[in-house]
C-alpha cells in the first residue's frame, strides 16, 4: 500500500417435471378458479428517467448539478502498472465520449484512484494528511462534514470523494470565496467589506429564470478496497469508477430496478460494463446547459437531455 502522504501528495499535483402416466378415465374439467383483477401500472419512459436521476444524483446542498468543464487527468496508485494504465485508458475513453478532453502523459492528475487493502483506514489518513484537500471552505464545494465522516467510515467496495467549484459559465471564473482570499488591490483598504475578499463576476443579462453561474467538478479522489472487488473485472472496476467520477453520485443510491453498472455490488448482478441507463445518464448530463436558476428545473433539464440522449441511441440501432 502506498504511504498515506505519497497519495495525498499525488492527489494534490450481474427439471423439467416428470411427464405424467396416461390414464384410461376421461379427462375431467378443471375446477374453475376465481382470479382476483389484476391491475398492470407502467411508467413511461419519461418518468423513468425522472425517478433514476432522482435516485443517483447528489449534488452539492444548495447547488445544481456539477460536471467536468474540459478535462481530466487520471492517476492510478498501488496497482500494477499493466491494470493501471488499463483503468487510465478506460476512464479517460468514457470521458473523452462524453465530450472530456483526457490528460496527456505525466499531467497532474485531478481524478486520483488509490487501490489499498484497507480503504477506511486510507481515507482516514489521506483526509488527515491534507484535510483541506476534501473541505476546501467554500461554499457549495463539497457534500459537507457528515458526508465525509461518511467517506472516511462507510464500508464500501469502492468510495470517492469530490470537490466542485461554483464558477462563470462562459469564463471558469471561480464564483466563490474560499477561505483566504483576499484581493491584493481591495482588500488591505475595504475595512471588512466583502468586496475585498469575494470574486467580483459582471452579469450581463440579470434574470429570475437563469443564472450564468454553474457548479464544475476540479477533483474526485476514489479508494478502490481490493478484497472487495476480487470477484470483478477490470472493465467493471474501471467503468465504475468512471460512472463515479465523471458524475455526483449518491453512494446510497438503490438503482436495483436499472440496469446500471452502479449494480455491480449487488448479489447476482451480471451487468458487464457501462450500460445505455449509464451512457444515457453521462451523455445528459454533460449535453445539458445547466442555465435553470431552480434547481429542480435543473434536475428536469437534464432528465429531458438524457430522453434526447436515449432517442439519439434507439435512433443508431434502428438503423444499423
Amino acid at each position: 500500500m502506498i504511504g498515506i502522504l505519497a497519495a495525498a501528495a499525488l492527489m494534490a499535483s450481474a427439471q423439467v417435471p416428470p411427464e405424467q402416466q396416461a390414464s384410461s378415465a376421461p379427462p375431467q374439467e378443471p375446477a374453475a378458479t376465481q382470479l382476483e383483477d389484476v391491475t398492470v401500472t407502467g411508467r413511461t419512459l419519461d418518468q423513468l428517467v425522472g425517478k433514476f436521476v432522482e435516485e443517483v444524483a447528489e449534488p452539492n446542498r444548495g447547488r445544481g448539478l456539477a460536471r467536468w468543464r474540459d478535462g481530466v487527468c487520471v492517476g492510478v496508485a498501488n496497482l500494477r502498472p499493466d491494470t493501471a494504465q488499463y483503468i487510465v485508458d478506460r476512464v479517460s475513453t468514457v470521458a473523452e465520449d462524453v465530450g472530456l478532453r483526457p490528460g496527456r502523459p505525466g499531467c497532474a492528475p485531478n481524478v486520483l484512484i488509490v487501490a489499498t487493502d484497507d480503504s477506511s483506514a486510507l481515507a482516514r489518513g489521506m483526509v488527515s494528511a491534507r484535510p483541506v484537500s476534501f473541505r476546501m471552505g467554500g461554499g457549495g464545494m463539497d457534500r459537507g462534514s457528515s458526508a465525509l465522516k461518511d467517506f472516511q467510515e462507510a464500508d464500501r467496495p469502492i468510495r470517492w470523494w469530490q470537490v466542485s467549484m461554483p464558477v462563470d459559465a462562459d469564463s471558469g471564473v471561480r464564483a466563490t470565496r474560499i477561505p483566504g482570499d483576499c484581493d491584493p488591490r481591495t482588500c488591505n483598504n475595504a475595512s471588512g467589506s466583502v468586496l475585498g475578499f469575494a470574486p467580483i463576476i459582471p452579469v450581463f443579462a440579470a434574470s429570475r429564470l437563469h443564472t450564468q453561474i454553474v457548479d464544475n467538478i476540479f477533483r474526485t479522489v476514489v479508494i478502490i478496497d481490493m478484497d472487495d472487488v476480487a470477484g470483478l473485472t477490470a472493465l467493471q472496476v474501471a467503468d465504475y469508477i468512471a460512472m463515479v467520477s465523471l458524475a455526483q453520485i449518491d453512494p446510497d443510491a438503490d438503482t436495483g430496478a436499472y440496469a446500471s453498472i452502479l449494480n455491480v455490488f449487488e448479489e447476482g448482478s451480471d451487468i458487464p460494463t457501462l450500460t445505455g441507463w449509464d451512457k444515457a445518464y453521462l451523455a445528459g448530463l454533460y449535453r445539458a446547459e445547466r442555465n435553470e436558476l431552480n434547481r429542480a428545473a435543473g434536475l428536469q433539464e437534464v432528465e429531458g437531455s438524457i430522453l434526447r440522449a436515449h432517442a439519439r441511441a434507439r435512433a443508431g440501432q434502428s438503423e444499423n
